[in-house]
């Protein structure tokens, strides 16, 4: 049989439904939507190319529509070529019927096409192969059957060589029973989804690991039990992480025996019939749950949960790496980076508007060596002679004391120049992995190492997108478990997320850098580095159509790239906006309708508010291209990014000691998970607000709340020194109790840690506190515990419960908690 392809996609003849079908279902939208966008993207065309481009052509589809068509697309198609695969393996052996065949081609999963493989897959010999070549499988017909001869006196007639006895007999034909239970693709299925479907998972802790240090960052599992339905994402990969750690020995729990035997039984024809074979039957039921369907679809239980946890988990972290990359920035402004550090120094490094470094020092103003006022100098020459606007100060070690070096020096700077520069807290997330890696030493070779940092500092404040796009997204610390999940999908779903972020807001060809460029759409590592060398050999870009000059940058390339790439001066003002080149002639003919020259009818909102898409739309262009094309030149090269706000931080609230119950409070928040989100309030350690603590109404995620990177206001619920935990709430109207929705928070280092416990006066049924724990840089972690109710319940709308891992180093600790800095 052959595969034959109609457009991209296996066709009803090999594959059954076709894809296009399946994925518009799915998607609900119409199948001439996706057919038309499935034929894009065997083209060769990207996803940013398509939806801001071809609107007309996929019907508006946006990029998250784009994104999980093209994840779809790739899913079925590998479906259909293992159909294929399957058929023809199956025809082969002379038993592929009909009816058969139709089963094959209606699968929907790669999970119940291998359930119907299982039985004519070349496997090894198996007890169940040596019995039929000896010869009974005519005694099992006659023990399934209704049968009056006692099963010993039947098996004695077929005793043969390697069946020595009756005994022997029996259980060889027990074997070829219980081969057909496990390889029955429907009973196999119906059984996996019933296992899922009721059962749960247990946790218990290993003897002997019970009052380790390791193990109390799982506590809360010690005597757990939730079924598999109700276990969030994160209570999964915590549950998982703790057996890998021989710390929590895991049960799962499918039900009573007693259903999936009986499900066995019927679909076997193995039900009691009061006859002489009914124990021999019973055995076979028993054997084939215990020893075969129970254990092979325990395994494919804890898969689904598995991926089920990577898929949310790894969604979490692209919603906050997106919020990341598109937070406000300050713009093209001088700015001095401070990467704090205590004993080895506050590294600083000052970059003009561009981004280009103009100087860098490293000072001692914090202990041990307190040269203070030294420090306060250095600083204030360096902002007076590069007239620096913004101090960007990392979140780090000793980052408030740095913070208020700061505004020291700011002071000074205005009573000397009388212009003052703005100290802003930035999180640094990422940037010691900038410093060590072969981009930062190619950039800056005859650099420090820990001088580099402070310059990704200063740079991420001008702008984000433009600098985090230099280190690899997995290592800018906004995942939840992010070191515990599947890191192919994860790498392939930030990579996707860094894709759109960088095409949403456009790149300026004659500044952005080579790991900037890299990510607009159609153009390669290589094209970027090409982009970057001609620009350096041949001056700045004057013309897009300069694009085409560029070694190994073709027509496709230009067709992809050239609508994200910004030519600001440019000969032709188009080239500055997000107007491709093929809508040129659209542009002259609006131009040529209203008598107003493009420099003139650009920012013109007047006439171009008169103006109808519909008038100026034919076969070419579509009214949403010229709709599109209207918006841009009433506001051409918008940023799609918000403006740029710093939390104000409260003076003298410096470190966890200083706060106190009902304090309100201005602060960032660092990173949003399943359970709530983190606030940086400025004491160095990061406050829990918890889910249940967001909002007066039900909150099912989140980020329908908050996002990464936003100034939000909270009020301090519960603070405990000791621990150094922090309980905030976003309702400012709840008062502090004795139940509090806390943050545990690790001592020591740049490592910030999260624990929980219930929210305060939580307003939001069947939540539980949940938390993380994380180690600081040479401190030690404490454990993130879950408030209880006595018994550590679940109410019926189900609840959030993880535990925080304590730990040693940074690093180790951010691993376990899954918070990577």
């Amino acid at each position: 049989m052959t595969v034959r392809e109609n457009n991209g996609q296996l066709t009803a003849a090999t594959a059954g439904t076709p894809v296009t079908e399946v994925i518009a279902r799915e998607l609900g939208v119409a199948e001439t939507q996706v057919a038309s966008t499935v034929a894009l993207l065997d083209e060769g065309n990207t996803v940013p190319f398509i939806a801001r481009y071809r609107k007309e052509v996929t019907g508006g589809l946006d990029d998250a529509q784009l994104r999980t068509l093209e994840t779809r697309l790739t899913y079925l198609r590998e479906l259909g070529a293992r159909k294929a695969v399957v058929l023809a393996a199956v025809e082969e052996q002379g038993k592929l019927t009909e009816e058969l065949r139709g089963r094959i081609l209606a699968c929907e999963t790669k999970a119940r096409l291998e359930d119907l493989y299982l039985p004519f897959k070349s496997t090894r010999r198996t007890r169940a192969t040596v019995a039929r070549e000896a010869g009974l499988e005519p005694l099992v017909e006659s023990l399934l059957s209704d049968c009056t001869t006692d099963p010993a006196e039947l098996a004695a007639s077929y005793v043969t060589e390697g069946f020595a006895d009756p005994k022997a007999v029996l259980t060889g034909a027990r074997a070829i029973v219980l081969e057909e239970i496990s390889t029955d693709a429907d009973l196999v299925g119906e059984v996996r989804e019933r296992f899922y479907t009721t059962g749960s998972m247990s946790a218990g802790v290993v003897e002997g690991r019970e009052t380790s240090k390791e193990a109390q960052k799982y506590r809360d599992y010690f005597e757990f039990s939730e079924p598999f339905t109700d276990l969030p994402s994160h209570r999964v990969l915590a549950l998982l992480r703790g057996e890998n750690e021989g710390i929590l020995q895991l049960t799962l729990d499918p039900g009573e025996d007693a259903v999936y035997q009986s499900m066995i039984a019927s679909a076997r024809g193995l039900e009691p019939r009061g006859d002489a074979a009914d124990r021999f039957r019973a055995e076979c039921v028993r054997f084939g749950w215990r020893t075969r369907l129970q254990v092979s679809t325990g395994v494919d239980v804890r898969m689904r949960l598995k991926e089920r946890a990577d898929a949310a988990a790894v969604d979490v972290f692209a919603r906050n790496l997106r919020d990341l990359l598109l937070a406000a920035p300050a713009g093209q402004r001088a700015t001095l980076g401070l990467d704090p550090g205590y004993a080895h120094g506050v590294k600083c490094a000052v970059v003009d508007p561009t981004g280009k470094v103009l100087d860098t020092v490293v000072i001692y103003p914090h202990e041990p060596r307190n040269r203070w006022e030294e420090s306060v100098g250095a600083l204030a020459r360096l902002c007076a002679a590069h007239r620096v606007d913004l101090m960007a100060v990392g979140n780090g070690t000793a980052s408030r004391e740095t913070e208020k070096l700061a505004r020291e020096t700011a002071e000074k700077v205005l009573a000397a120049t009388g212009h003052r520069p703005t100290p802003v807290v930035v999180s640094e997330a990422g940037a010691s992995v900038y410093s060590a890696s072969e981009l930062a030493a190619e950039e800056f070779p005859d650099m420090d190492v820990a001088l580099r940092g402070a310059v990704s500092i200063a740079r991420r404040l001008q702008d984000p997108l433009a600098e985090l796009v230099k280190i690899d997204p997995r290592s800018i610390g906004v995942g939840q478990y992010q070191h515990d999940v599947n890191q192919a999908m994860l790498a392939e779903s930030l990579d996707s997320v860094v894709e759109d972020a960088v095409n949403s807001v456009g790149v300026d060809v004659n500044t952005a850098s080579a790991p900037l460029l890299r990510r607009v759409a159609g153009v390669s590592p290589t094209l970027a580095e090409n982009i970057v060398r001609h620009r350096e050999t041949h001056g700045a870009f004057i013309s897009r159509r300069q694009l085409l000059d560029v070694a190994r940058l073709g027509p496709k390339a230009f067709q992809q790239c050239a609508g994200f790439l910004r030519i600001h001066g440019a000969e032709d003002p188009l080239d500055a906006s997000a107007v491709h080149p093929e809508a040129y002639p659209l542009v002259r003919r609006i131009t040529s309708t209203t008598g107003v020259e493009v420099t003139d009818l650009i920012g013109n909102s007047r006439v171009l508010s008169s103006l109808r898409p519909e008038d100026f739309a034919d076969e070419t262009f579509g009214v949403p291209t010229v709709t599109d094309v209207l918006a841009e030149l009433d506001k051409p090269g918008r940023d799609p990014r918000p403006e740029f706000r710093t939390a104000t931080l409260a003076e003298g609230i410096e470190k966890v000691s200083d706060l106190v119950p009902g304090m309100i409070l201005e602060g960032t928040v660092t990173n949003v998970a399943a359970f709530g989100a983190f606030v940086d309030v400025g004491v160095h350690q990061d406050g829990l607000v918890h889910v249940s603590a967001m909002s007066d109404r039900f909150v099912r995620d989140p980020h329908e709340v908050v996002h990464s990177g936003q100034v939000v206001k909270v009020k301090v619920m519960d603070v405990d020194v000791e621990r150094q935990r922090i309980g905030l709430s976003l309702r400012l109207n709840d008062e502090p109790g004795p139940v509090g929705a806390s943050a545990g928070v690790s001592a020591g280092g740049r490592g910030r840690g999260h624990g929980g416990k219930s929210a305060p006066g939580s307003r939001q049924r069947g939540e539980r506190g949940a938390g993380h724990g994380s180690g600081g840089r040479g401190g030690n972690g404490n454990n993130g515990r879950k408030g209880r109710d006595g018994r550590g319940g679940r109410d019926s709308r189900g609840g959030d419960r993880t535990g925080g891992p304590a730990a040693g180093s940074m690093a180790e600790a951010l691993r376990r908690a899954g918070f990577g800095r």
